[in-house]
């Protein structure tokens, strides 16, 4: 049976209309019950949806639940940067999860920071230890790295930087998460690696994020998955089951916690934490 003490903490998206924010509260309100470490809340490409991050991460705090803002650097300035830090530093934010992020179509690669270490150490720099930064990791490789190697130097260069603990990429290979936790180690990085857990509610929207994310779900998954056409409810059975294994597999590989991608919904989440006794 699982200890409930093992840390857990859940991801949320800005929401684009009051429908969407007044459901988000309940699922919230759900969700903590569990009592997460923390909750963060994403940002969109370019920081198109800022003032949409900032609030959540706002209601999240005022709900009484630590809140870890996404901060990407992409096309920003160290004056943007630094207000910005600021004003989350005053709204009583003392988590970030610091990301390069994604380039908005039509950029260059504009702005003051090229990577995320950069955005790392500039925050280390300016604001000492004020923040707990985690940063991204991916066990099956950036979309975008060379090779494996030069993705293992760039998360050694963000951890040298100055972060504190990361969070992946879902995956659904054990393996590859604690190939990537021992190639770090050997890098001599040693801060922990949080993984990133994805439940699975429907099966085409798990393949586009796949294909786009450069997540590699297993072909007996896939396949399983297309054989319940639009099944829901076997999906989401038979989602449970994988994603439940795969969380007892990582926490018998010494997983410091587990980060659930909630797609602000909360039914199979929850299922997925009374299924591990969290």
């Amino acid at each position: 049976m699982a200890h409930a003490s093992f840390p857990i903490s859940f991801e949320f998206f800005p929401t684009k209309t009051a429908e969407g924010a007044a459901r988000h509260v309940q699922v919230r309100q759900a969700l903590y019950a569990r009592q997460p470490q923390f909750c963060s809340v994403t940002y969109g490409a370019g920081g198109s949806t800022q003032s949409g991050t900032f609030a959540l991460v706002q209601a999240i705090q005022q709900e009484g639940v630590a809140a870890a803002s996404h901060f990407s650097c992409i096309g920003a300035t160290r004056e943007s940067v630094r207000s910005e830090l600021q004003q989350l530093k005053d709204m009583g934010v003392r988590r970030l999860v610091a990301l390069r992020g994604d380039l908005p179509s039509g950029y260059g690669l504009g702005g003051e920071f090229q990577y995320a270490s950069d955005l790392v150490a500039f925050i280390r720099a300016e604001f000492g230890d004020t923040f707990h930064i985690e940063v991204a990791a991916y066990p099956e490789v950036h979309p975008q790295a060379r090779n494996p190697e030069a993705d293992l130097r760039a998360f050694a260069a963000k951890a040298r930087a100055g972060a504190d603990s990361a969070i992946t990429q879902y995956f659904f290979n054990a393996d590859a998460y604690a190939r990537f936790v021992d190639d770090a180690q050997r890098l001599g990085v040693g801060i922990p690696v949080v993984p990133g857990i994805m439940p699975i509610l429907n099966a085409s929207q798990l393949m586009r994020f796949s294909d786009a994310t450069g997540a590699e779900i297993p072909r007996w998954i896939r396949l399983r998955l297309q054989a319940f056409g639009d099944d829901t409810a076997s999906i989401r059975a038979f989602g449970l089951d994988v994603v439940a294994r795969l969380c007892e597999q990582l926490r018998s590989l010494g997983a410091p916690g587990l980060h659930f991608y909630t797609m602000n919904q909360s039914a199979a989440t929850l299922a997925l934490c009374d299924r591990l006794g969290l």
